[in-house]
């Protein structure tokens, strides 16, 4: 079989693209959150974890802790006892209390909107800070790369490997920039 040309692959994604948009019209980030730092601890949170039982454990977390300071405020005890069926709770728990400190101490307590300031904090992740952005506030820096988004786009041949940065890398290029935070949606909703 010849190897597929670059504008071909380009050509062949925007399809699967349009097939995945008419499927699934309503795709959208399934972690609850009403505004965009209670995105930042829950994405934080589902690193190896549900996004049911994230939910879960946010329904509650969110009522007792509403802002950056609160969380920076909290004994990092009480966090993990919040957090602690997402698994690797005491992990998780330092990295969102480190986080919302250096949210108070740098930004105000709000959530910054630039890939470099996410990343810097605590528990942030490139994949995490797509997420934030994407979703929070509509700011396509790259694509969410997350196990679905690996295994699907490998097995469509979009890429081939595991590296989620530089799956990532090979995605941006063929996937149009404002699909970026919408097309893991879209992967995430047809793996299921």
């Amino acid at each position: 079989m010849p190897r597929e040309t670059a504008a071909a692959k380009i050509d062949r994604t925007q399809k699967i693209i349009s097939a995945l948009k008419q499927t699934y019209p309503g795709a959208h980030c399934e972690l609850n959150f009403s505004n965009p730092l209670q995105l930042l601890v829950a994405t934080i949170l589902s690193a190896q974890c549900t996004d049911k039982r994230v939910n879960i454990v946010t329904a509650e977390l969110f009522k007792k802790y509403r802002t950056a300071k609160d969380f920076a405020d909290a004994p990092l005890v009480d966090i993990e006892a919040a957090v602690k069926t997402t698994g690797f709770f005491r992990n998780k728990a330092k990295n969102i209390k480190a986080c919302c400190a250096a949210l108070v101490e740098k930004f105000g307590g709000d959530v910054p909107r630039t890939m470099d300031e996410l990343h810097a904090l605590a528990g942030v992740g490139r994949k995490t800070a797509n997420v934030v952005l994407g979703n929070a506030f509509d700011i396509n820096v790259g694509v969410v790369v997350d196990t679905h988004v690996t295994r699907l786009s490998n097995r469509l041949g979009l890429v081939k490997g595991t590296d989620a940065v530089k799956l990532e890398k090979e995605l941006m290029p063929l996937v149009p920039q404002q699909d970026w935070a919408r097309f893991s949606h879209w992967l995430i909703w047809h793996g299921r």
